[in-house]
Formats: C-alpha cells, structure tokens, sequence
C-alpha cells in the first residue's frame, strides 16, 4: 500500500469498530489518534458548541500527521480537504448491530468512562432512550451508507484515497499489510 499517507479520517456508523480500529492503525504508525467523539462531548453529558469543537479539532489536527475517527458532517471542512485517505468500515447491519448492543452492555456492566476525563458512564436508562447508541445505530445505519457511497464518487474529494472495510477479515488483512 502507498507510504504517503499522512492523514487519514475513518468513518463508520456508531458500533462498527472505527474507533478500535482507528487506534490499532495510530498504534501502528505512530499518529496521533484523534476521536471527534472525545472532543465533542465534556462531563455530564455536555455537547461543545460548534465553536468549541471545531478550535478543539484544529488544534488535534495541526501536526503533520493524524488519524481523525468520527461521522460529524460538520466538521468535514477542517478534515476531508486536508486527508488523503478515507477509511470505511463498513461490516453488515447485524455484525453492527451485535457490536453496538454488546459493547454498550459492557460499558453499563463496567461503568467504563465512555471518554476519558469527562465522567460519562453509559446506564441502562440510556440504553433504553431516544439518547440510546443503539437508537443512534439503528437510525443512521443505512444514511451512512448511502452518504459515503456518494462523498466516494464526488470530484471535490479525488485526491483522497478510499478504502472500505466490509469484514473484520478485511479489517486484520488491511491492518496487517497497510505500510
């Protein structure tokens, strides 16, 4: 694979592994792992303004060399015209599914801090909302698909390289031979 890249975004819907994979890949280049999640959220469940978020990521996006995780579309003006490769992963809706269910069940079991330093912990409550990952998931699933099957193909983004990540065979062969 090409020995160029310097800074990729991954998308994926909520639960597809982006972030685990995201963070193996840092791991394996050396890159700064930059989660939009981890930027945008503050204690008590708080969301940055746009303000925030975006001094937020200019900031963790200044260097060299990055890898940024994350599906916000508003922030796409400070990554997408500066990546030069694009990961999708993009297993089936029931692998996605099953992710989504099973890792927020273990959050809420642990009380794991879903980002560091912000004291959010998942509950069953929440499992159960409108504000529910699952809810998020299950809403976004298909849109996703849809929206980076288009951004792919748009002539605005043809420098940058795509890659779609379908199974997690694919995800540990990407991961194994990339660079």
């Amino acid at each position: 694979m090409e020995t160029l890249i310097k800074k990729i975004i991954v998308v994926g819907t909520t639960g597809s592994g982006k972030s685990t994979f995201s963070k193996q890949l840092a791991d394996k280049l050396n890159y700064p792992h930059i989660q939009i999640d981890q930027l945008h959220w503050k204690a008590n469940w708080q969301e940055s303004t746009d303000h925030e978020l975006f001094e937020k990521l200019k900031n963790a996006t200044a260097s060299e060399q990055w890898i940024v995780d994350g599906n916000y579309n508003r922030t796409n003006h400070l990554t997408w015209p500066y990546a030069d490769t694009v990961i999708w992963i993009n297993p089936p809706f029931i692998i996605n599914l099953y992710q989504s269910v099973s890792r927020a069940l273990k959050r809420i079991l642990s009380q794991e801090e879903r980002w560091e330093g912000t004291g959010n912990r998942e509950s069953l409550k929440m499992l159960f909302s409108k504000d529910s990952i699952v809810w998020w998931m299950l809403k976004t699933y298909r849109g996703n698909i849809k929206r980076y099957e288009k951004r792919f193909k748009e002539t605005q983004y043809s420098h940058i390289k795509f890659y779609r990540l379908r199974s997690r065979k694919e995800i540990k062969k990407f991961l194994r031979n990339f660079i």
